[in-house]
Parts: structure tokens; sequence; C-alpha cells
């Protein structure tokens, strides 16, 4: 049976990278708006038949009407959080655009999910600014000319979800918390899998058309009990929790930062949404899309099995385009999330490089496994405690820390996060480019590229950094000697666990640390 097309804006978020494959099995045409489409053809599903992959920005009306053409219905899962940031300001514009968009395009509803929060409009007192901006932006698509379904959930419990990994990261790391107050909260959390069923049920039922609807599981709990069940479920002693009045939930989110994988912004407003209760008032949805609701533990188990079977489908590290800044000589401009740095030839503008290359008597594809294993639980394959001292850095800084892992320990596709860095191109036994998205003080970029040669494999690791003012040019300096040490190193270990002989080298490439010429080319 044939079915209307559909737009999904958010289509690599964690949310989106679920909903699109299930749209596509379902026979919808999906319309899926990204900022980097090799990102999204990187998927298993990304050469579906029925995806339509449109390169378009949030933040560009224009480039969302014309990917919106032909689209019955528009589903927006895509929010400002995760860049850090006025995100308030940039989801009100965006918000704008899309509902604009729409209408241009005649697309006949907007989908969106929003957060669950006190009834009241935007401004309501004691509201966190992460479901005030929730709140506005359901606003915003209910009063714009394209009618709009607006389905509230609190916490989503699944593989990968931010959620998930902050509640996962607390409680099989710290046996005792000393929390704020916020931890005897009442929420009412969702599985994923029912979050997915809404979202299609909606879809499938022209009844919650201009609807505002709540969404959550069974549960009404706390989060005390709710990390009790995590407990319960991974089948690991639960916490001690001890909530103490004069711990605010500000420098409760500094804590978690340091323990969690997920970044200081979206940490911060997600702990600071916590003192909020959010349970579901309107039960309306009940009967308009019903479903078996799981309930924590069993949403809990699913998400735990699913990390075990190979890692979440998607997670939320997955927003954002993955490119480089055209400052590193990389071939395509990003938009802004990406760090940036266009200082002037005398502030440190040269690329500084530090490039090494190694023989190995083994075929690329007998190389490649190993590559592409980096990171994670395999490690860096030279230096580990360095590494792990450098994530502790970053997480004091704000950054994203050593601990964010990977999705899948065997395999990268583009867009994959591997610990602070991201994948920017998996080309199965040629290249793996990876952008640093810890804190420095400039951009870089590191490259494991293999070349055939006669015997074996030529190994090149090629770096880069683009400084940005003194303190970038004080930051590559001081880590020079380390990266003379590290780096061949490296190249040395991945020979043996590969099980190659490493037939010549390491050999530095570079005729020194501030060689300015171009990288040989893929």
């Amino acid at each position: 049976m044939a079915h209307d097309a559909v737009f999904v804006a958010g289509a690599t978020g964690y949310v989106g990278g679920r909903l699109t494959p299930l749209l596509l099995a379902r026979g919808h045409v999906v319309h899926a708006a990204v900022r980097s489409p090799r990102k999204l053809l990187a998927r298993p599903w990304g050469a579906h038949p029925n995806l339509r992959i449109h390169q378009a920005d949030v933040a560009d009306r224009a480039s969302l009407a014309a990917a919106m053409q032909g689209c019955s219905t528009a589903f927006y899962l895509v929010h400002s959080m995760g860049a850090g940031g006025d995100f308030a300001q940039a989801d009100r514009q965006a918000a704008a655009n899309m509902s604009q968009a729409a209408a241009e395009a005649g697309v006949g509803r907007i989908i969106y999910l929003s957060g669950l929060g006190a009834d009241g409009v935007t401004g309501a007192p004691g509201l966190s600014e992460h479901l005030r901006s929730r709140t506005e932006v359901g606003r915003i698509f209910s009063e714009g000319p394209v009618p709009a379904t607006v389905l509230r959930a609190a916490v989503i419990l699944g593989s990968g979800s931010a959620s998930f990994e902050i509640i996962r990261a607390l409680v099989e790391r710290l046996p005792v918390m000393i929390t704020p107050l916020w931890v005897r909260t009442r929420c009412q959390p969702i599985a994923i899998s029912n979050v997915l069923g809404y979202l299609t049920g909606c879809l499938d039922n022209p009844a919650t058309t201009g609807l505002t609807l709540d969404i959550g599981g069974p549960d009404v709990i706390t989060y005390e009990e709710l990390f009790h069940i995590y407990a319960r479920a991974a089948r690991i002693r639960p916490p001690l929790i001890l909530p103490v009045p004069f711990l605010s939930p500000g420098l409760s989110a500094f804590w978690v930062n340091l323990v969690a994988p997920v970044p200081a912004h979206l940490v911060r407003p997600l702990i600071l949404g916590l003192k909020n209760e959010v349970v579901c008032h309107d039960r309306r949805i009940l009967d308009l899309a019903p479903q078996r609701l799981l309930s924590c533990e069993e949403a809990i188990a699913a998400a735990l099995a699913e990390m075990r079977q190979g890692g979440a489908a998607t997670c939320c590290f997955d927003a954002g385009a993955p490119c480089a800044p055209p400052e590193l000589g990389q071939a395509a401009a990003c938009p802004a999330e990406w760090t940036r740095a266009g200082d002037a030839s005398f502030a440190g503008g040269h690329v500084f490089r530090a490039d090494y290359a190694a023989t190995l008597a083994a075929s690329p594809a007998q190389v490649w496994e190993t590559v592409q294993r980096i990171g994670g639980d395999t490690g860096w394959y030279a230096g580990n405690l360095l590494w792990r001292v450098r994530g502790l850095a970053d997480k004091l800084l704000g950054g994203p820390g050593h601990s964010r892992g990977r999705r899948n320990a065997e395999h990268l596709v583009e867009g994959d996060t591997v610990d602070f860095w991201r994948a920017l191109a998996v080309e199965p036994g040629r290249r793996l480019l990876l952008l640093a998205e810890m804190k420095l003080p400039g951009a870089a970029t590191l490259e494991l590229r293999l070349e055939p040669v006669e015997g074996g494999t030529e190994l090149l690791l090629l770096t880069s950094f683009q400084p940005r003012g003194l303190w970038g040019l004080a930051y590559w300096w001081a880590m020079w000697p380390a990266h003379g040490l590290l780096f061949p190193a490296m190249l040395r270990n991945i020979a043996q666990a590969a099980g190659a002989r490493l037939a010549a080298g390491p050999r530095a490439l570079a005729a020194g640390p501030r060689a300015l010429a171009q990288r040989p080319s893929a």
C-alpha cells in the first residue's frame, strides 16, 4: 500500500535517526533534511530507495521549503541545546523558519516532540530555560499557519539518550551520591520505543491534528527511585543517595558533567530542568494512539540489551554535521557548530602539522580492521593514560571528555563519536579522518590513511592544528614534544595489534613541527 511522503527535520539525531528507518519500513517516502548528506548515507538504511536526502538547515527557511516539497506531514525533531550558546533564541528562530517553510511547501501538518513541564505558557514561573524553550517552540507551531500536533515527553529511556546516559553514568560510577533535593522530584519517563509509537500513531490518526498531548510511560516516580530501578535492571548495587538542601542544581550539573559522557552544554539545561515536576496530566493520547507502554524497568532492560548486542542504534552525540573547518584544508565548509579558527598569520594562522608514516607487511584490509577499532575500550594504541588525563582536563573545561566512547566497538561510520573526537570520513580500507571536539584553542584533525605499496601497506598518521591566537600557539608548542613520542608509538602498536611486521619506520614526514606543505593527496 502506498503511503504519503513525509519530511523529517533532525533525521540524524537521537529520535529522528530511529524514526526515519521506521517510516521507511512502513512504506513511506521520507524526505530527510540534514546538513551533511554523507553522514546519512553512512547509516545502514542510507541507500533505501524511498529515502530522499536534502541538504538543508533549520536556520535557512528556503532550504527547508525546498526539501519539504511534496510532503503531507513534517516531523520536527530538532533542538539547539547541543550547540551551546543561546539555544532558546536559536530554537525560536528555527521554529519560525520551519513553520513558514512548511506553509510555503504546502505541508498539511507538523508533528513536534516537545518537553513536559508546567501547563503554563512561555515564561511560566519556575520552569527551567530548557522547558520554557520547548514550550515556546510548541506555541510557535500551534499558532503558525500549518496545523500542528505537539507531543510533550519527559525523560526518554533508551540506549544512547542523554537522560539514559546520565543515569547510567551516575549509578554505575558513584556508589554514594550527594544530590540536591531535586532527586525527589516526580517524573514520568517513557521508553524510546513508545515515543516512536506515539509519533507514528499521530501520523496515522488525523484526529490528533491541532492537539497538544502529554506522553509518558506507566510509572510516576522520583529520580531517586529511577536510579534504584536502573541498578536493579543492571544487576548492580544501588547507590546510597543523600539529598541535601544546600547543593544547587548548577553545582550539581558541574559534577554530573565530570562523571557522565554527556557534554556540559547539554548536561546543564537538563539538570536545571530536574527541579520541575514532569508528569502527564492530559491522557487523551492513550485513546488516540493506543499501544503497550513499557515500565521503567522494562525500558532500561531493553536499552541495556541493545547496548550488549552491538551498541545504540542512535545516540545523543549523533547530531551535528561531520565536516571539518575550511581552515584545515578539508573539502567542504560547515556550519558554525564546528570549531573554527581564522586568525591572521601573525596570530598563528598557519596550519601546524605532525605527520608520520610506517610500512607494514600486511594488506590494507588487514590493517584497517585494527585502525577502525581505535578509541573506546580499545584505546589509542599508545599513551592511554595520557589520553585519559587529557579527557579529564577537557571535562573540567566543560568539554565532552574521554568518556563518550564509541557506538560500536568494531565498526565506525561517518558522524560517530570516538571519545572526544568525531569521525568526519570513514573509507574502509583507505582512510579514517577524525575531528577533535575537546576544548582547544584552535581546531585539530587526526587522520589514519592506508596506501597499498609493494609488499604491504603504507600507514600514515597525519595531524593538523589551526591555532587560535597566542594560546593556540602555546598549546601547539607545549604538545609537540609529546606528539613526537606518542604518534610513532601509535604506529608501532597498530602494527603489533594487526599482527603485521613493521617493515620500515615509523618516520617523520614533515620537516619540522611547523611545516606548511600540503599533505599527500588521498
